[in-house]
């Protein structure tokens, strides 16, 4: 219904640019008495903005300016009525229309920027800004609008700074204060931001929209008790106000209440069917209350609604493997959307996309006969014994016909001198993984729009990971309720290291942070961060993570075995071994995992010698051995590591918070 309200309100602006064509050069449709009926229809727009009405005062504005084309105000609101609406093309037309109309007018001006920022044009935002504080140097919205480009570009300590020199000037304005709790809470800096959104309290006791950012910024620290009375304060004031009921939705949920979490969700439906974060919500409190078939028709319901949404399809997924059985026709039914995305990204040549669709619909349904489209793919890849080795799994299965079993044959002869077979090993079976990697997410962060988004992140990262040779992501539980706890785990299960997954979200975008700690002593190793927007945001920022991470974990493998100078080893082209490399052989159990960054450590003593690669295969690679010092010190066993220079290390992606951004964004 809103999708549709909202068309309505396009179709008619675009009413008003064929009147205003129409009006044959006059400024109003019917003289003085079209001027004061124009007036009305403005103050009727105006009304409905303070009540949040944002379709009746778009409908207002706009038959204020059929009657009044020249209606400078009736322009520039209108244009915000977009921008709230979140339709930022249309809003930047009038806004530019607003400053056309009344050139002084640094209102409409700043309504620009704001707008620009939306849209993510930074640099024609900063202009816009840098202009109207070269008129107005204390012009308290340019100074929210240079804010919000600080956000926006990342650099949140300089808005930081920005806020407090501002606050300043106007001590006693909600707007300042919130945005300063909202920052500072982002930076991690808690105590602060606690006590800006305090100050705001004191000073504006009966706003529901301080009430409201002041549950936020108290759950985001922890204190879910009072986060949920600011929540029902700003309920009080304001009943039946949409964020708030969200967010109490989502406090409840984290506070352990997910019958009343998804009582509220109910209610959110019930306004508006295609909020999807309260489906969402409403699957997972079911979930939590062991009520796992009537979670699956919640979820299934909400993807008729919007097929699109990951978190929605990730936990249902992750819930039918968890309950349901192999033999479960639902998960044929799943698995198949994910194939038929699968070959669509095939036929476009996007084979990465194409691989993980691949994956995700085998996990839910292992037998599928589209894992020979899978295993070709992994054939036209260059890889023909991993394509054996899927073919043989449907033989063994019995899905097989004449020309898979041709096709098992003749490939099992083009590999019959292979390296592997030369030196007579089953590289399947000699396959190790030298990382332990743990991934966690934490209970107490949530993201705005998703509860437990992290946990549903790491689920992501933590299957990437399996399909990485080098790193054997262990089978931990994801929630935890600390990061002591985490760390605890971790050691206890042996882990080199633990990654800790935070959210941040809006609408259309995500930021995922990784946070990787020795498993050893929990000392802090490497910070990893990805930024993705638009569909399958969730999943290629997942991807960006684990590959940071991979990238980031020093290359080690293993001596298998030797003959005279020449030795074999147990990694090769899927691993990015190449003919010509040299790896460090190190004797076994020598390297140790530094106490806090990511290195291996060893001694010149402990460097036996090196290998120079001269043959690769897919899975094993073969070289010459070169000792270290006079005695012949390398057996099988010995690691294989490879010291990449720092230099070579792939720049860390910006960290971009976009939850903060919409929080700023909607601060009125």
């Amino acid at each position: 219904m809103r999708g549709l309200c909202l068309v309505c309100v396009m179709l008619a602006g675009l009413g008003i640019m064929r009147a205003a064509a129409q009006a044959r050069g006059a400024d109003v449709v019917g003289g003085a008495n079209g001027a004061a009926e124009a007036a009305v229809y403005y103050e009727r727009g105006r009304a409905a903005m303070s009540l949040d009405d944002w379709y009746a005062a778009a409908e207002a504005f706009i038959e204020c300016l059929r009657l009044n084309p020249a209606h400078a105000e009736g322009t520039a609101a209108l244009s915000e009525c977009y921008y709230e609406l979140g339709e930022f093309d249309e809003a930047l037309v009038w806004a530019r229309k607003a400053r056309a109309l009344a050139r002084g007018n640094m209102a409409a001006a700043n309504l620009e920027a704001f707008t620009l920022i939306a849209l993510g044009r930074l640099d024609a935002a900063a202009a816009v800004i840098s202009d109207v504080l070269a008129r107005e140097p204390y012009n308290r919205e340019a100074l929210f609008a240079a804010g919000e480009l600080d956000i926006a570009r990342g650099r949140s300590a300089e808005a930081l700074l920005r806020y407090r020199e501002a606050v300043r000037r106007y001590p006693d304005d909600r707007r300042l204060l919130i945005s300063l709790a909202l920052v500072s809470g982002s930076l991690g800096d808690a105590g602060t931001a606690l006590s800006y959104i305090d100050r705001a309290l004191a000073q504006h006791p009966d706003d529901y929209r301080v009430f409201y950012y002041a549950a936020y910024i108290n759950s985001q620290s922890g204190r879910l008790s009072q986060a949920i009375r600011y929540a029902q304060q700003a309920l009080y004031y304001k009943p039946g106000y949409g964020p708030a009921r969200s967010l109490m939705a989502n406090l409840r949920y984290r506070n352990g209440q997910y019958d009343e979490a998804a009582r509220l969700a109910d209610e959110t439906i019930a306004a508006d069917r295609e909020d999807m974060g309260a489906w969402y919500l409403k699957g997972l409190s079911f979930i939590r209350l062991n009520r796992n078939v009537d979670a699956l028709t919640v979820l299934s319901n909400a993807i008729s609604v919007n097929g699109e949404d990951e978190f929605i399809r990730a936990i249902l997924e992750e819930t039918l493997i968890s309950v349901t059985g192999l033999e479960d026709t639902r998960r044929g039914r799943w698995a198949f959307w994910h194939f038929n995305r699968a070959r669509e990204y095939r036929s476009r040549n996007l084979v990465d996309q194409a691989l993980f669709e691949y994956r995700r619909g085998l996990r839910l349904n292992p037998y599928a006969g589209d894992r020979r489209e899978y295993a070709e793919l992994l054939r036209l890849q260059g890889y023909p014994a991993r394509y054996l080795e899927e073919l043989r799994f449907l033989q063994d299965r019995g899905i097989a016909d004449p020309s898979l079993n041709d096709a098992v044959e003749a490939y099992g002869s083009l590999l019959s001198n292979a390296l592997f077979r030369r030196w007579q090993v089953n590289p399947v079976d000699l396959a190790e993984r030298h990382w332990k990697v743990a991934v966690f997410s934490l209970a107490g962060q949530s993201s705005f729009y998703h509860v437990d988004s992290g946990a549903v992140a790491s689920s992501y990262i933590r299957e990437l990971l399996i399909h990485d040779r080098n790193i054997a992501p262990m089978n931990l539980e994801l929630r935890q309720p600390s990061f002591s706890q985490a760390f605890r785990q971790a050691r206890e299960a042996g882990a080199d290291y633990f990654l800790i997954v935070s959210t941040a979200e809006n609408e259309r975008d995500i930021s995922l942070q990784g946070e990787l700690f020795v498993g050893r002593t929990g000392a802090p190793a490497e910070t990893f961060a990805a930024y993705r927007t638009g569909q399958d945001r969730l999943r290629n920022a997942s991807r960006g993570i684990a590959d940071q991470l991979a990238s980031s974990l020093p290359f080690r493998g293993r001596l298998l075995m030797r003959k005279q100078g020449q030795a074999l080893i147990d990694k090769g082209k899927v691993d990015g071994v190449q003919t010509g490399m040299v790896f460090d052989v190190v004797n076994k159990g020598r390297p140790q995992i530094a106490n806090e960054g990511i290195a291996l450590l060893y001694t010149t003593d402990d460097l036996a010698g090196k290998i120079t690669i001269d043959s690769v295969d897919e899975e094993v690679a073969s070289g010459n051995l070169t000792r270290n010092g006079f005695f012949d010190r390398i057996e099988v066993g010995d690691e294989i590591i490879l010291q990449a220079e720092k230099d070579n290390k792939t720049p860390p992606e910006t960290a971009v918070n976009p939850e903060l951004r919409t929080l700023l964004r909607t601060l009125r």
